[in-house]
């Protein structure tokens, strides 16, 4: 088991899912990074850090590609492009990724979490998630998920992010995974 202290847990501090591994987080006193930018409400203030347009501009991404790649047709606005950037410093800050949420049946993982999913596959970590409607976990391996056993944390660097939409059994896989991974003072 990793020692809470030494730990550091990157989401993006929104409502739902990164708000409860964020309440998570604090009751094991681990520390965390929550990146957002200027303009943008988050629900968790706690280790919040405001991304400046030229950290921002460092993970801009191709919204044709992006689109693309996710089956889907993404927002053109502004600020879409600013959270997908800051997905990206998420992910990029981790080497593990966790991630409550719907695997679709291309692959993709559904909503602007999808982007957090692919670009972890992009960068080649490890990737979990559990999907709410299967009630289960999955790995990304090579190309595909596979069911797999419930993970334990093994990283001191994390990332945690998913759904706004959080269910019970969402709940109680942050709740198990956090009991599974690190000693509660």
């Amino acid at each position: 088991m990793l020692d809470p202290k030494k730990c550091i847990v990157y989401s993006g501090g929104a409502t739902g899912t990164e708000e409860a591994f964020g309440v998570k987080a604090e009751e094991y006193g681990i520390e965390e990074v929550n990146y957002s930018f200027e303009g943008h409400k988050i629900a968790r203030e706690r280790g919040k850090r405001v991304l400046t347009s030229e950290e921002l501009a460092k993970k801009d991404v191709s919204l044709t590609y992006v689109s693309k790649l996710m089956n889907r047709d993404y927002s053109r606005a502004p600020i879409f492009r600013r959270v997908l950037q800051s997905i990206c410093w998420q992910v990029a800050s981790g080497h593990e990724i966790y991630v409550v949420g719907t695997i679709q049946e291309d692959g993709t993982v559904k909503g602007g979490t999808g982007w957090g999913a692919e670009y972890a596959k992009i960068c080649n970590k490890p990737l979990y998630v559990f999907g709410q409607k299967k009630n289960g976990w999955f790995k990304w391996e090579k190309d595909t998920w596979k069911a797999t056993p419930p993970p334990v944390i093994t990283h001191t660097h994390f990332t945690c992010t998913g759904t706004r939409f959080l269910e019970q059994n969402g709940k109680q896989a942050i709740a198990d995974l956090f009991a599974r991974s690190f000693v509660k003072e």
